[in-house]
């Protein structure tokens, strides 16, 4: 990639929100610091001003991606609940992914800080593989730990019946916690 000239303010994030809604990839704040010739911690606080004029941008594992807004009206979504031990963290996501289903965040009620909910937008086994190996490289928790494994996922798909048989695997395995 040849790096950019270095671009300022409102022109930065106007190409900021360009790259991300060009791509249906995550881009990481490093490769958009050295596309705009700034440092992360610019892009960081580009980004969150983006945020606060709306602009639909999460930040995932894998780096930031603009939600689109068509998403379209025939995708389901559902949350479930779960337990398990952080070990079977990638085996809980594989399963989900393996049934053609998105995992689109983790939620845990805290304490004190309340509902906290976090990105992972994870749809296929090599981005379960990515996601769990980000964790273990930097030594972060899972959010499940806060909550001795207790954590919501909002699940994703086109079709009912390949979430329903995700949610059935993830029952057969011992993942959901009944009523």
């Amino acid at each position: 990639m040849e790096q950019e000239r270095k671009l300022i303010g409102e022109e930065r994030r106007n190409a900021i929100l360009k790259w991300l809604q060009e791509t249906d990839t995550p881009l990481t704040g490093s490769f958009l610091a050295k596309k705009a010739a700034v440092s992360r911690q610019v892009i960081v606080q580009d980004i969150s001003l983006l945020k606060a004029k709306n602009e639909p941008i999460i930040a995932t594992s894998q780096g930031y991606v603009y939600m689109a807004q068509h998403t379209p009206e025939t995708e389901i979504e559902q949350i479930i609940a779960c337990k398990h031990d952080p070990h079977r963290t990638e085996e809980e996501l594989t399963l989900i992914v393996d049934y053609g289903v998105t995992v689109k965040d983790v939620i845990i009620e805290h304490p004190v800080y309340g509902e906290l909910t976090a990105s992972i937008r994870v749809s296929t086994r090599k981005q379960v593989a990515d996601f769990v190996h980000h964790i273990s490289n930097t030594g972060a928790s899972y959010l499940s730990e806060l909550t001795d494994g207790v954590h919501l996922h909002t699940l994703t798909s086109y079709s009912q019946k390949q979430l329903d048989q995700a949610i059935q695997a993830l029952d057969d395995a011992g993942f959901l916690i009944k009523d």
